[in-house]
């Protein structure tokens, strides 16, 4: 049987337990209430299954009453998104009109995030934006930047720019989960998943930065002068596909559904990741070869595609193979030694070295603490 895979950092499990704390939520029951270990409150680098951190926001948000769970510049209440959510999807012709009826509605709301839809050559500015460099490569005294590639907004690109001059956001989850609800729901509009060119952010690169490549998809530009998403202008022309039925769906799913799947269907990223993961358990992890093969391409031309998307066959193997990993411990259905073997490892103690890296802890350990 297929297990539901997908986890997050425990980075940003302390991020949202941080707005709650400030307003005087204690954290430790909430993580109880969450079925998620205390001792992540102790800087541990493990991962936890998605579903449980979900459940986990949901509940700040009910306690709250704050969709922005306490980072942004004042509380944007529960059924806020809701409510622009059917705005958007009563009338909007194409991807262009929904987005620009999400920015009016919140214009009207000084607690809501603030974005607005920049086309070159129609009225908009381009960002101009930092360096783009990859996610731990370290800054040296000197680098040209980027120059005219990133900063000249191409007139076959755009932008959603987000305000977040307002945020109170020292772990930047504010600032990450706009970004990202923002994409999803208009991929979701027009039922497919919107390629991002790359993506800009307004504060210097963050230490959990790796785990930006999972979130979206697309390389990411740190010291930027807008927080912003960038993509193919042609994407503003699809019609919106949605109707009232499937807004509730989507929000029933919601925040495991938006914040935490990694949605890159519409890339090389996103097909190499499904077919490695369609083919856990029952059979092996497969090769770049056999990848390129099913993917129409040789295995220089996938080398080469990963490779601007910003990652790897190795990395994405991992990652799959880590989650699927996470979500066997959690639920307690598996042998370590099957598991080994399921996920390709040669022997269990390869497995258990891998899985350490991955979460600083083993899977004995893992899986004795319940996840």
């Amino acid at each position: 049987m297929k297990v539901s895979t997908g986890s997050v950092s425990a980075h940003h499990v302390r991020a949202v337990l941080l707005g709650g704390e400030r307003r005087g939520i204690a954290p430790a029951p909430l993580l109880a209430r969450a079925g998620l270990p205390a001792e992540l409150l102790g800087g541990a680098q493990a991962r936890v299954p998605a579903e449980r951190f979900g459940r986990l926001v949901r509940m700040l948000w009910a306690i709250l009453d704050d969709e922005l769970i306490g980072f942004g510049g004042a509380p944007s209440k529960v059924g806020t998104f809701a409510m622009m959510g059917h705005v958007v999807v009563h009338g909007s012709r194409d991807l262009r009109d929904a987005l620009r009826r999400g920015q009016d509605f919140y214009s009207l709301f000084p607690s809501g995030p603030r974005f607005r839809l920049v086309e070159p050559g129609a009225g908009g500015e381009p960002g101009e934006v930092g360096e783009s460099r990859e996610v731990g490569e370290p800054r040296e005294v000197g680098d040209p930047g980027v120059g005219g590639e990133l900063g000249a907004g191409g007139s076959d690109e755009a932008r959603m720019e987000f305000d977040i001059t307002g945020y109170d956001d020292p772990l930047h989850f504010g600032a990450e989960s706009t970004v990202l609800v923002a994409h999803r729901f208009a991929g979701w509009l027009i039922r497919r998943r919107i390629g991002l060119r790359r993506v800009e952010f307004a504060y210097p690169e963050p230490r959990h930065a790796q785990e930006y490549a999972l979130l979206f998809g697309a390389p990411c530009v740190f010291g930027a002068r807008r927080t912003a998403a960038v993509f193919d202008r042609a994407d503003l022309d699809a019609p919106v596909l949605r109707d009232a039925a499937a807004l509730q769906a989507f929000l029933r799913r919601a925040p495991a559904g938006v914040l935490v799947r990694a949605d890159h269907g519409g890339t090389v990223t996103g097909r190499v990741r499904h077919l490695i993961g369609k083919a856990l358990p029952a059979e092996p992890v497969p090769t770049p070869q056999q990848l390129a093969d099913r993917l129409s391409m040789s295995p220089q031309t996938l080398r080469r595609r990963l490779a601007a998307e910003g990652t790897t066959y190795q990395r994405l193997r991992d990652q799959v193979r880590r989650d699927h990993a996470i979500a066997e411990l959690s639920g307690g259905r598996v042998s370590i030694e099957l598991l080994s073997r399921q996920l390709g490892f040669s022997e269990p103690s390869a497995f258990h070295r891998a899985f350490r890296r991955w979460t600083g802890e083993t899977p004995r350990a893992y899986r004795a603490r319940g996840g």
